[in-house]
């Protein structure tokens, strides 16, 4: 049979080109990379070009790139970083977030609260958007940090990031911005010196570009000061201390590079082949257009979650009436199509979704959603496949119900 992996926002498939650049690091370039000898020395080098590799594709100096084991820790670092001094030292403090944040912000954010700093969670629109009026709105004077994620991991929907930094800046510039940009990197353009300007923490997580589990990195502006959440040795600068995952590390830089390449390409017009993978943006993008288009061509009562905002462009959301969605989901899986409700590491709940609630949908219509996301290896001919496995999949389930 054969497979059709629509599960991308998930975790990407190790492109080859990235186990080529670390697996010399697992074997005979294994030194730890804080000796002095020669072999340490070699690790040393290897790490610190994986940091120029990210830190050219955020368009940042390489000292202001942390390495760490991903996205979550990424997030965690920089919410629980920046606001533990206010507690350590009796001082109000306040933290404006989203009520559609990926669970390590919003559970970071919880613990937080629980200790005394003060939180807001802004509440998206219809389509998934927070208004800049509601940052406006909840803006204080104690206001320390902000925490608004770029591109949302259930819809694909782009937070407007660079405007809602300049309102908090406008506002008091000792305001601190952080943006969750693990499903952006690598698929839409990162220029903290430019759009970006005015954010100082951006977290990315090496499993959603393309490189391994388990390795990430946070970007900390210049002049940024943040407590580690971990005491040891002076690895990455004293923020993270820690022996570094060599083998990972490289591996991110490999990816960057390749991330780098890919948003570099030349927005050809998609190719009609059926076997050409996504060689750039306008591709990944016209391969989601196709499947959103043919499944609400082919299914009556289909609906597109967020369909109104601009968009991440490999993700899906899409809303089947009468369809329970986890029964949808086992019915794809046993026809080859891997897919998932929205975060992977919510995916045992049987809650509905709180990124769909947030938007207002009722919790029938959240847990009648399902979330497609396209990688770049997802080839014209799946999507085909796709296209005829999915209708019939939901005509039988909506027969049975």
């Amino acid at each position: 049979m054969q497979r059709i992996y629509l599960d991308a926002n998930a975790t990407t498939p190790v492109l080859p080109a990235v186990v080529e650049a670390m697996l010399p690091y697992f074997t005979e370039c294994s030194g730890n990379p804080s000796s002095a000898h020669l072999a340490g020395q070699r690790t040393r080098a290897a790490v610190e070009r994986a940091r120029a590799a990210v830190a050219s594709l955020l368009h940042c100096a390489a000292k202001e790139i942390v390495f760490t084991s991903g996205g979550t820790e990424s997030d965690n670092l920089a919410l629980t970083g920046i606001l533990q001094p206010f507690l350590d030292h009796n001082e109000p403090a306040h933290l404006i977030t989203t009520q559609i944040e990926h669970h390590a912000v919003l559970y970071a954010a919880e613990a937080l609260e629980k200790r005394g700093i003060r939180v807001t969670y802004l509440a998206p629109n219809r389509g998934g958007l927070i208004e800049p009026a509601a940052l406006e709105a909840a803006l204080t004077p104690e206001t320390k940090l902000i925490s608004v994620m770029l591109a949302n991991n259930e819809t694909g929907v782009i937070q407007p990031v660079g405007k809602l930094a300049r309102i908090a800046k406008a506002y008091n510039p000792a305001i601190l911005v952080h943006t969750d940009a693990v499903q952006a990197a690598g698929k839409l353009p990162l220029d903290t010196a430019g759009e970006f300007k005015n954010i100082d923490l951006l977290s990315i997580s090496g499993h959603k570009m393309y490189a391994p589990q388990g390795t990430g990195a946070l970007f900390i502006r210049s002049g940024v000061h943040l407590m580690p959440l971990q005491y040891g040795g002076p690895q990455e600068r004293q923020r993270r201390a820690g022996t570094e995952n060599v083998p990972g590390i490289v591996a991110l830089g490999r990816a960057a590079e390749l991330a780098q390449e890919f948003l570099h390409q030349a927005l050809e017009p998609h190719s009609s082949q059926p076997t050409a993978h996504s060689s750039n943006i306008a591709s990944l993008s016209g391969l989601r257009d196709s499947l959103e288009q043919g499944l609400l061509a082919a299914i009556p009562g289909t609906h597109i979650n967020g369909s109104t905002a601009h968009r991440a462009p490999n993700t899906t959301n899409i809303r089947f009436e009468g369809i329970d969605a986890e029964s949808l989901l086992i019915a794809l899986d046993m026809q080859g199509i891997a897919a998932s409700f929205g975060a992977a590491c919510q995916s045992g709940a049987t809650e509905p979704s709180h990124v769909l609630l947030a938007m207002g949908l009722t919790p029938a219509e959240a847990r009648s959603s399902l979330r497609l996301s396209l990688s770049r290896h997802t080839t014209a001919e799946e999507i085909d496949r796709a296209l005829q496995i999915i209708p019939a999949a939901v005509a039988r389930l909506r027969k049975l119900a």
